[in-house]
């Protein structure tokens, strides 16, 4: 279970992130990523660490490789406490970025990862989109 203070803070960075780069600032925004780097690495491997606040850096990193470095700390994490929502969304989001990438098989690997962790999840229509986005793919 996240520590309710930490996830707040991460929710309120999210959203001033989300907001900066709306506005074009980044000045703000790489401030305020940072402010949520340090989150993750001060709490890194304590028991305030969270696949949550790794998964929400992995978000907002730019640079697609250092994301996906990112995402595999979150979905390790995630992995260890066995979060089916995590591992899922997680797994979902690497996809994303590789099929960005033009990482086809990598993205086909973590689509079928992401659809039997997400077989016991509630998110009924995140289930379609990744049955959506793994059926495009092998389609290809």
């Amino acid at each position: 279970m996240i520590n309710t203070k930490i996830y707040k803070a991460i929710y309120t960075l999210a959203e001033d992130l989300l907001e900066a780069d709306r506005k074009g600032n980044q000045e703000e925004f790489d401030a305020l990523y940072a402010e949520l780097k340090a989150i993750c690495t001060d709490n890194e491997n304590s028991d305030k660490d969270h696949p949550e606040q790794w998964e929400t850096l992995a978000d907002f990193t730019v640079d697609l490789d250092e994301a996906l470095v990112i995402y595999e700390k979150a979905l390790a994490k995630a992995t260890a406490i066995n979060s089916k929502d995590h591992m899922s969304s997680i797994a979902f989001s690497m996809a994303v970025l590789q099929v960005e990438m033009g990482e086809k098989d990598a993205a086909i690997q973590n689509l079928q990862n992401a659809k039997i962790t997400a077989n016991k999840i509630e998110d009924k229509e995140f289930k379609v989109e990744i049955d959506e986005l793994l059926a495009k793919l092998l389609a290809e």
